[in-house]
């Protein structure tokens, strides 16, 4: 019974996961693009990118990321496990 309310109280976590992507194509697009870098490249790439100035792409990227929260924490949130592993495993994080 517990098992069966637990679920009931994902589905609509769950959906709104959904429609929220579903929403916004292009937040979707710009996580994943920055999720394939992280897991794509190895630590030396990321140390010598991490180095280098932002593209103008990614400054624009991070500029409507600063002044729209609501997008910003969505996008954080898709991003957040992938991108801090791998920066751990390459020691970029304590």
């Amino acid at each position: 019974m517990l098992k069966r309310r637990y679920l009931f109280a994902l589905v609509p976590a769950l959906l709104v996961a959904g429609v929220a992507s579903a929403q916004h194509p292009m937040l979707e697009m710009a996580a994943n693009k920055v999720i394939q870098k992280y897991q794509g490249s190895s630590c030396e790439q990321l140390w010598e990118q991490k180095m280098q100035p932002k593209s103008a792409q990614e400054q624009e990227a991070v500029k409507f990321l600063r002044g729209d929260p609501q997008m910003r924490a969505e996008f954080i949130n898709r991003i957040a496990a992938p991108v801090a592993n791998k920066m751990f495993e390459c020691g970029m994080l304590p």
